[in-house]
């Protein structure tokens, strides 16, 4: 195994292949630091074959903010940018993980789980501690050891799923060594990639999936449109989700003459303390309205998304404008602490302008329509900023930036409050846009999804 083989793996498999040299050197870095795990004294650990490798990529978001946990739409891609893995199973239950890039690392078992997490456990480790918690409580008895390193080149809470990534990463290395997909538990819950995408995203936010138990998560109330795009992404391609439960809608291709180029806004979208809140209430707010509608009609499931879609808040059948209707009545009348009804409306009216924008886009790209692209991307920055009041000054100049600079449609991504933004331009232009845009910008061609090299 070396690392200009898993590169050019990854570029078979549709990476950019401007994007080979730097994947040489991620895994070649993390290449370097398995090595030294695996040359220490390890009696426990597994002897025999090669290691394994997986590249995690994150997730562009192109429409589709704060729709997914609501059992709305989205429009997704995999960026070229994640997470390099390189792992072996343990035969004695731990699991040592460490960031090659900055050389730290995480010690656990199953059994001491929860007291790590219960201890001052911030940052990266955490999010390894929670995938290790959650497999032991739905697969009782199963050896989830293993060596795992990994090296990210994905800009660290961007609004690009690196948590997320890294979730999936430490999962998908678990399932392997406990041999998982073998159990009877996992059968029962999983038969594809969306199952298995929906059951991650269960593990971070805390839900049940099937008969496999939720737990407290992560801590924040997001749904599972960043697992979609990781696990099931189409190289050069967009895919459309419906959501609670995972449906695929549509997929279709970025013309060729065209590419999104990316930038972190620079203000971080941590998944915790006021940030944390601050998504987890415009989460609240569709159990709000779900709540609302309810009182009116029996739930026929007991998801916030499933009901929402009973009541056609997106807008699918021709009745539902019926059901909108009669929603905003029960708004209106409503009483509600810290949600009064302006505040509901604005929460009603997000979700049903941008839920709607899916479709519209697919079929703008379908046809190459770059002016109508720009009125979808300007109108759903828009309402981001109105409707959602998830923007800082930094979203809201740089899509207005790429643009004068020459991109024809930009929009913040991801759940607000900081993170990134995307444009689309010109491929000729790409990399001047990038240069000129900021210092950390970088043209995102739509890559693989999660894969085994």
């Amino acid at each position: 195994m070396n690392s200009a083989a898993l590169a050019a793996s990854l570029v078979r498999r549709g990476l950019d292949p401007s994007e080979h040299h730097a994947k040489e050197l991620l895994f070649d870095q993390t290449l370097a630091r398995f090595s030294q795990m695996a040359a220490s004294p390890a009696p426990t650990a597994l002897a025999g074959g090669e290691p394994w490798a997986w590249w995690v990529p994150g997730r562009l978001e192109v429409f589709g903010t704060h729709t997914d946990y609501a059992g709305g739409r989205t429009l997704v891609c995999a960026v070229p940018r994640g997470f390099a893995v390189i792992a072996r199973p343990r035969a004695d239950g731990t699991l040592h993980v460490i960031d090659a890039r900055r050389d730290q690392d995480v010690l656990l078992s199953a059994s001491d789980v929860e007291r790590f997490l219960q201890s001052a456990s911030a940052g990266w480790r955490r999010y390894v501690a929670v995938v290790l918690r959650r497999l032991a409580r739905n697969f009782p008895g199963a050896s989830l050891g293993a060596d795992l390193a990994f090296a990210s080149d994905l800009p660290r809470a961007s609004g690009m799923s690196s948590s997320s990534a890294l979730m999936v990463a430490v999962a998908t290395v678990l399932v392997r060594a406990g041999e998982l997909e073998a159990r009877a538990e996992w059968r029962e819950n999983i038969s594809d990639k969306r199952d298995e995408a929906g059951y991650y995203a269960c593990i971070e936010n805390g839900l049940s999936f099937g008969t496999l138990s939720g737990d407290a998560g992560v801590g924040t109330h997001g749904g599972s449109e960043d697992h979609a795009a990781i696990l099931t992404a189409a190289p050069g391609k967009m895919s459309a989700f419906a959501f609670v439960p995972m449906r695929a809608l549509d997929t279709v291709a970025l013309p060729s003459k065209w590419t999104f180029v990316v930038t972190p806004s620079g203000v971080p979208a941590q998944k915790a303390g006021t940030a944390r809140e601050a998504y987890n209430r415009l989460s609240e707010g569709t159990q709000t309205l779900l709540a609302l509608w309810n009182q009116e009609n029996s739930p026929a499931a007991n998801s916030i998304g499933s009901a929402l879609m009973s009541g056609a808040i997106a807008l699918q059948s021709a009745a539902s404008s019926v059901a909108l209707d009669r929603l905003r009545a029960l708004i209106r009348v409503s009483n509600v602490p810290e949600w009064p009804p302006a505040a509901l409306e604005r929460r009603l009216d997000h979700f049903v302008r941008e839920d709607g924008r899916i479709a519209e886009a697919v079929d703008a790209f379908r046809r190459a329509d770059t002016a109508r692209l720009g009125h979808l991307s300007a109108g759903s920055q828009a309402d981001a900023q109105a409707l959602l009041g998830n923007q800082i000054a930094e979203t809201i100049a740089l899509p207005a930036r790429a643009r004068a600079l020459g991109a024809f449609a930009a929009r913040s991504f991801g759940a607000g409050f900081g993170g990134s933004v995307w444009a689309l331009v010109a491929r000729e232009r790409a990399e001047e846009l990038a240069r000129q845009w900021t210092s950390e910008a970088f043209v995102a061609a739509p890559g693989p999804p999660l894969s085994m090299l």
